[in-house]
């Protein structure tokens, strides 16, 4: 507000200071040919004195009446003519001992406690004389009649220009300051809309933008909540199973010998299970926050799809290969994207294992590579019970399962696959195998517009067999 004050105040400034400068500039021209025509009608009167005065005193009224303020002589421009060093001529109330030291050139100087600005035409015989006497100082911006209706309402007008300018403005930001201590007043946990609601089409957008923040942190949070609190329930369970074997365990102890190994084995093995359950919980969680967190995290590297496809294949063998599931790998092309590697695997891990797990034994889950135009599509059909078409999107949500599925999980993989494919600008599809029943994933990610030449890579068309022992 003060700045805009203060630009409106210079902006008057430059204003005054223009109309000014150009009146000054004006009136002095207009002195000027006064200031000579009195000197030219002096030296032609000088022979007539009684002539002279007449014809010197109506010039001094009427250039008083054009340029000043009547007789006032500190308002007023005045007149001194001297024939032949003799002073002959002087306006009312001008000092008579005012006097240039060189002709021609305005000078300033003091007399009778006042400044003034004189200066002195000759004529050319040296005989006549006339110095033209203005106030010095700020007087002399009023001394100009001409000019003065223009300058002083200018002048008059800054405290009634200024004072308005403040309350309109003052007034115009009141909804603003309004808005301002509402937020300012704040507690960091209330996040529910604008309390302020407002008219002004310059503020609305403000305040919208703001309450459309505000419902979207609501929402994350509750999805945070949620989710801790649905992780929690999932870890509950393991860590239950895992403590009431312990104690089973312990009370076994008292009388060992009276407890069939097959017990104790059985124990055991419980506690392992459970404890591999929490642990791929775990893992599976911290998965789901690393690739959430890289969404907004730069790519740190070119990497081969098809190259990380085979490499997990392998590594995921022996799993495969327990369940009795024949996986095959069909790729004919290289296919380069730029990603984090980590996040890759996450999702290549847990789209396998899924297809592994659903897949009866003695049945094949077929892995595709492909580019398609400017992406690689990825996909992981197996011969499993597959997906109803109404819950193909709820499965992507964090520990949500079909309700018909047999097999135990913790309802994370698709969630972390989702997730891991969103942060490489990818997407997913789920339908059905041709023919069915089965469930295809379809994966789509952006092929890296760098690195590796399409033609690099030798053509691979790999047949993993992962048949059961």
């Amino acid at each position: 507000m003060l700045a805009q004050v203060a630009m409106l105040t210079l902006l008057w400034s430059i204003a005054v200071g223009l109309v000014l400068g150009t009146s000054l500039t004006e009136d002095m021209g207009m002195v000027d040919t006064s200031h000579r025509s009195v000197l030219s009608v002096a030296h032609n009167l000088a022979d007539r004195p009684a002539a002279l005065a007449e014809s010197l005193q109506r010039m001094d009224t009427a250039l008083r009446e054009t340029m000043g303020s009547d007789n006032d002589p500190s308002l007023s421009p005045s007149l001194l003519v001297w024939q032949h060093g003799r002073l002959v001529y002087h306006s009312d109330g001008v000092p008579v001992d005012i006097a240039n030291r060189r002709l021609g050139v305005p000078e300033d100087v003091t007399a009778q406690g006042k400044q003034w600005r004189t200066r002195s035409l000759e004529s050319e015989d040296g005989a006549t004389r006339v110095a033209l006497v203005l106030p010095a100082g700020p007087q002399m911006w009023l001394t100009f009649h001409s000019r003065g209706y223009y300058i002083l309402p200018l002048v008059i007008s800054v405290p009634f220009l200024l004072l308005p300018a403040w309350l309109s403005i003052r007034l115009a930001l009141r909804p603003w300051r309004k808005v301002a201590r509402e937020i300012a007043s704040r507690d960091v946990r209330e996040l529910a809309p604008l309390a302020t609601q407002t008219r002004h089409d310059e503020l609305r957008p403000l305040v919208d933008n703001f309450n459309a923040l505000m419902q979207r942190l609501r929402a994350s949070m509750e999805r945070e909540q949620s989710f801790i609190a649905d992780a929690a329930h999932e870890l509950r369970t393991p860590i239950a199973a895992l403590r009431v074997n312990v104690e089973a365990l312990q009370g076994l102890q008292a009388q060992p010998e009276a407890v069939p190994p097959a017990r104790q084995q059985e124990l055991m093995a419980r506690m392992v299970s459970a404890s591999a359950r929490a642990e791929r919980l775990v893992n599976q969680l911290l998965h789901l926050m690393r690739s959430a967190a890289q969404v907004s995290a730069p790519r740190p590297a070119l990497l081969r799809l098809d190259d990380l496809v085979q490499e997990r294949l392998a590594a995921l063998s022996v799993l495969a290969r327990t369940r009795g599931v024949e996986v095959e790998l069909l790729s004919d092309d290289p296919a380069p994207v730029a990603g984090d590697r980590d996040s890759l695997v996450s999702m290549i891990d847990n789209l396998i294992d899924n297809a592994t797990k659903y897949a009866p034994p003695g049945s094949t889950v077929t892995v595709g590579l492909r580019r398609d135009g400017a992406q690689a599509e990825l996909s992981v059909a197996d011969q499993g019970p597959g997906i109803p078409p109404a819950l193909r999107e709820r499965v992507f949500d964090r520990f949500f399962r079909d309700p018909d599925q047999t097999q135990t999980g913790s309802g994370l993989g698709l969630a972390i696959v989702r997730s891991a494919i969103e942060a490489h600008g990818g997407s997913i599809v789920l339908g059905e195998t041709r023919p069915g029943p089965g469930l295809l994933v379809t994966v789509r990610l952006p092929l890296a517009r760098e690195g590796i030449e399409p033609g690099a890579a030798a053509s691979v068309k790999t047949r993993a067999a992962l048949t059961a022992d």
